[in-house]
């Protein structure tokens, strides 16, 4: 695989535009079809710079097809405060309150940095969890595969810096079923710093959008409502697109 790097700026300009056409597109969608829920616990995690207000339409869709949604809790993400393992572990701690009245395992899903956030909590709490989704994080590289350090360092007061051990920790898949939902279109993440591990229990999922708009775009909607709606324990790749999509990206 080529050296990952950030999108073309000319993509990232085109992010606003891009993003609301495709919410113009979700506004016109309907739930025909879309696979229904069993009342499952759901966890969303929003992305750097953004609450659940901007993931609501992700939010209000699962609830509609029959899950029970929780927001993360937190507010606006600013990213990680102090030492992010201590900061990661005090999360999956408080993700487990959050669905303690849950018998059933809890699925995460995660935008953007909330994406990281979400497999991070399913590896220390790994028996609560039945999956996770990410749409459109950077799982390598993932201080440099982006056009938002300036935000990152604006929120949080200091530039995004992740050493070795937490670099590596990153890349390494949720010992849970985990499916992560991309774009090469995206103008904010690299593609391929999205592409996750080939394994057993991990697949890559490609849709046509803007990043902006991922928590609304109808192929998104539909996919995260189809990965939700497996029983737990049946969890299967929705189609043989891990090992392409890692393929053409050592290709490119």
């Amino acid at each position: 695989m080529r050296a990952i790097v950030r999108p073309h700026l000319g993509m990232l300009g085109m992010e606003p535009i891009r993003a609301m056409l495709e919410y113009a597109r979700m506004r016109l969608m309907n739930d025909d079809g879309v696979a229904s829920g069993d009342g499952h616990p759901v966890v969303f995690f929003p992305g750097l710079g953004t609450d659940f207000r901007f993931t609501t339409p992700l939010i209000q869709h699962c609830k509609r097809v029959g899950y029970v949604c929780h927001d993360w809790g937190r507010g606006i993400n600013t990213g990680p405060a102090g030492n992010p393992l201590e900061w990661l572990r005090d999360l999956a701690v408080e993700t487990a309150h959050r669905v303690r009245d849950h018998q059933e395992t809890v699925s995460l899903v995660g935008w953007s940095l909330g994406g990281l956030y979400a497999r991070e909590v399913a590896k220390i709490i790994p028996h609560r969890v039945r999956q996770v989704i990410t749409i459109g994080s950077p799982i390598a590289r993932v201080a440099h595969s982006t056009n938002v350090g300036w935000l990152y360092q604006w929120l949080h007061g200091a530039p995004a810096t992740v050493d070795r051990r937490l670099a590596k920790n990153l890349r390494t898949p949720p010992p849970v079923p985990t499916t992560s939902i991309y774009s090469r279109s995206d103008g904010v993440v690299a593609w391929k710093a999205c592409l996750e591990a080939e394994g057993p229990m991990t697949e890559n999922v490609e849709v046509d959008s803007s990043h902006l708009g991922l928590v609304w775009h109808p192929d998104v909607l539909a996919i995260v409502a189809e990965r939700l709606s497996q029983t737990a324990g049946t969890w299967a790749p929705r189609r043989s697109s891990s090992s392409s999509a890692t393929q053409q990206a050592k290709a490119a």
